[in-house]
């Protein structure tokens, strides 16, 4: 008999085997999962009640609380299609992929108030707007009295097509127009049973939603928590105390972050100050980590640190670099060098390094290609957008853009973005390795590395980097660290210190077409494969 793959399923096991136990922290707010299933039930019941249809979009403008992890569950039981916005984007952003998925409801918390009324002009799809707080003129409704029009009544999971739509996430957009990834229930579920299957099998554990859930489907977290009955503490907005206290107060065992999170944490005046000891796994991920940073980051906290790998359109989470039974380590600093990789799959996810006529490159972790991967995992396609789906896939192959090189046990190290490849004099450059060894000097808070034109090599590498707080550092000084780390033809040939912050998407990734700009305004670049 088949029973439809949903992710309805993981909250009815949460119900069924755990409806006692406290699943949900926000804020001052605790709900068992029984308390947390009739609230998903309400929300499905009295978003039909208001004449939400199947396949209707709901999106979200909130920061990690409780209702919005309730719309991963309660929007998709009503047959719609929950659409997570990233806070961080602009105006014009937002209204553009509002206007896109052409959205019938929007969810807000009153902190976007000023946000929300220049929607409410720009938006003519939507037709409810909702506060998840006290009522305002913005809104038709609150989302308690939105839940109160709804009923605590089961849902039929059985009579869910499996292959429909029920998450609908728009890409950072750090190399380009945003695009909206469509992902079925069949994939939601699937991806939930790799992750858990992989990482939190302990029913005692507790999660720690720092990721923004409305990065690239919280990571599969909101899936997998329910169905193996993990407590799941929301952390509205990432700020490193709130997280400290967090961590010793809910003994969380369990948090993932961008590297540019682990690094505001790391650099925190009130790091160890507080009580790690219940943490038993870290996970890095959306940029690519390194080893200085998974070192630190096992310094300063008491447990295992390891990156992943995925795209929003591998839902996201592809590969982790736990340990492998197979991989013996040389040494410490080998550990560390693996443990900062890509790593290798997660169950039902297939990984090639490919060249341009999709042949294997050779697995001596010399020879790059691009990450292509095939899997329960890979996206039901790109929204209102077959042109775009088609264009990335090769069979049932995505092409990820992505740069790397790997090993016989399947280890994949990511090398570079296909787009941030420096072709200096015919040697092919990566800015991630740059990035990496400037990084390492204890002065150095945040780098990014881009290619710049130049006359003679084609183009150069040159280094923005922002220095941490009271800390001096000159190009000199930064060079002459980097001359043990790096190849000559690697350095930089120009280093440029930003006093802020460095332009991020939403999802803390480094925008760096930006920085590009102003080296390649009105020139054109080539960029081999």
């Amino acid at each position: 008999m088949n029973v439809p793959l949903t992710p309805v399923r993981f909250l009815y096991r949460g119900v069924d085997l755990f409806g006692k136990k406290v699943g949900i922290v926000s804020g001052v707010k605790r709900f068992t999962y029984a308390e947390f299933g009739e609230r998903c039930e309400r929300l499905a019941s009295g978003l039909g009640a208001h004449g939400i249809h199947p396949g209707d979009r709901v999106a979200y403008l909130s920061f990690n609380t409780h209702q919005l992890l309730e719309g991963y569950y309660g929007v998709v039981m009503a047959g719609a299609i929950v659409m997570p916005l990233n806070v961080r984007l602009t105006p014009a952003e937002l209204i553009g992929i509002l206007n896109h998925s052409g959205a019938r409801v929007l969810i807000f918390e009153n902190d976007f108030a000023p946000l929300v009324e220049a929607l409410r002009k720009a938006c003519p799809a939507i037709e409810y707007f909702v506060t998840a707080d006290d009522k305002t003129p913005l809104a038709q409704m609150t989302y308690e009295e939105l839940l109160s029009a709804g009923k605590a009544e089961r849902v039929d999971y059985t009579k869910i097509d499996e292959n429909s739509i029920a998450e609908l996430f728009y890409t950072s957009g750090s190399t380009g127009t945003p695009k909206g990834v469509m992902l079925s229930h069949r994939t939601l579920y699937l991806h939930g049973l790799e992750v858990a299957a992989t990482f939190n099998r302990e029913d005692d554990a507790v999660e720690l939603h720092t990721i923004p859930l409305f990065h690239a489907n919280g990571w599969g977290r909101p899936q997998t928590a329910p169905m193996m009955g993990v407590k799941q503490v929301m952390v509205r907005r990432f700020e490193p105390t709130t997280v400290f206290r967090l961590i010793q107060e809910e003994k969380a065992t369990a948090m993932s972050l961008v590297p540019t999170m682990a690094n505001a944490l790391l650099n925190a005046p009130d790091l160890g100050q507080y009580d790690f000891s219940s943490l038993t796994q870290i996970h890095l991920g959306g940029a690519a980590a390194s080893p200085e940073l998974v070192e630190r980051m096992e310094r300063a906290f008491p447990c295992k640190v390891m990156a992943g790998y995925g795209l929003t359109e591998t839902c996201p989470v592809a590969t982790s670099a736990r340990d492998k039974c197979t991989v013996a380590y040389r040494d410490e600093a080998d550990r560390i060098h693996h443990r900062a990789m890509a790593g290798w799959p997660l169950p039902g996810c297939e990984i090639r390094v490919v060249d341009l006529h999709m042949n294997d490159v050779p697995r001596d972790m010399e020879a790059i290609g691009e990450v292509v991967i095939r899997g329960d995992n890979v996206m039901d396609g790109y929204y209102k957008d077959p042109g775009g789906t088609s264009a990335v896939m090769t069979d049932a192959w995505l092409h990820t853009g992505d740069m790397a090189v790997w090993d016989e046990e399947n280890y994949i190290h990511i090398v570079d973005r296909k787009k941030d490849i420096i072709i200096s004099g015919g040697e092919n450059i990566s800015s991630l390795e740059v990035e990496k060894a400037i990084f390492a000097h204890p002065a150095v808070f945040e780098c990014a590395v881009v290619a710049a034109p130049d006359a003679k090599w084609g183009e150069v590498p040159v280094a923005f980097v922002v220095r941490k707080p009271g800390q001096k550092l000159t190009p000199e000084e930064l060079c002459a660290f980097l001359q043990e780390r790096i190849a000559k033809f690697k350095m930089p040939r120009a280093v440029e210190f930003v006093e802020e912050a460095l332009p991020k998407t939403g999802t803390g990734k480094i925008i760096k077409r930006e920085l590009r700009e102003k080296f390649w305004a009105g020139k054109e670049r080539r960029v081999q494969g």
